[in-house]
Order: C-alpha cells, then sequence, then structure tokens
C-alpha cells in the first residue's frame, strides 16, 4: 500500500484538488487498491469548532469540468503522527514544506517533497486563491501527479 498525503495551507483548494486527481488517476489505471490517498492543512484556518470547511466552490467546479468529484471532502489539520503514517508528505509550495518540516521535526527528502519536484521543476504548485485561476492550479497538480505516478513505475512501485 503507497500511502500519500497532499498538503496546503488551507485543505480546500490545491491539496484536495491534488487528492482527488490522484484518486482518479489511479482508480483509471485499476491500481486504487494499492494507494491510500488524503489531504491535509498546515493551519486551522479553515477548521471551525473542530469542523473543516468544505473544498473551495471553485475548486470544486474545475475537478468537475474534468469529471472529477469531491463531495463530503472537508478540510482537516495535519498532525506529526502523520509522518509515520504516510510514505509521501507532499506540498504545494515552498512554505508549506517549511510549516511541514515544523510540524513533523522532519526535513525536506526523506518522505517530504514539493508536487512538482517528481516533474523536475522547482516551482510552486499555483495557488488559485489569489489568482483565482483554478484552471492553472488544475494544469499544475495533473503534471505533478501523472510525474509522480512515473517516478512510482520507475522505482517499480507500481506496475
Amino acid at each position: 500500500m503507497i500511502r500519500v498525503l497532499f498538503i496546503c495551507h488551507g485543505n480546500i483548494c490545491r491539496s484536495p484538488m491534488a487528492e482527488f486527481i490522484l484518486k482518479d488517476m489511479v482508480n483509471n489505471l485499476g491500481l486504487s487498491d494499492q494507494f491510500e490517498i488524503a489531504s491535509a492543512a498546515t493551519s486551522a484556518e479553515e477548521i471551525w469548532n473542530g469542523i473543516g470547511n468544505p473544498v473551495y466552490p471553485p475548486a470544486r467546479t474545475e475537478l468537475a469540468k474534468h469529471g472529477i468529484y469531491c463531495e463530503g471532502k472537508r478540510a482537516v489539520q495535519m498532525k506529526a503522527s502523520d509522518y509515520d503514517k504516510y510514505d509521501y508528505l507532499i506540498g504545494m509550495d515552498s512554505m508549506n514544506i517549511r510549516n511541514m518540516e515544523r510540524i513533523t521535526g522532519h526535513k525536506k527528502g526523506d518522505k517530504i517533497y514539493k508536487l512538482l519536484e517528481f516533474a523536475g521543476l522547482e516551482a510552486d504548485c499555483r495557488d488559485p486563491w489569489y489568482t483565482s485561476r483554478f484552471d492553472e492550479t488544475y494544469r499544475d497538480v495533473v503534471t505533478g501527479c501523472t510525474a509522480f505516478l512515473e517516478c512510482l513505475q520507475k522505482e517499480g512501485k507500481i506496475c
């Protein structure tokens, strides 16, 4: 079982997009039973009285344009114990990476990655919260998730 946790600041845009895009990809490849895929936030800003906000409506709309649905997903906050639970903790940008390192007490490289690194890029996944360009974020996430699966295949972790 390959356990993947995608992380962004609030867990309402980029990381849930990545969660559901990768779930769709592995489902289409017939590999769903080999993966556990989730997403979380480095902050509690989108969590009120223990209940997380749902995926931001424009992010849901962008996913739906591609036949991907994320109904029922609510923001959750990353915990230090996630480092032991997951094989890959994948952040969307450099600030997420710093916060992930702070939360887990571990450094980038062991299990902590930035999504677009899998595609050989140093770039951050664009944050649609500031740009309103959910289409660009979608493309960034697809690029990163596709490259991630290719890396797993090259490493012999999936067929």
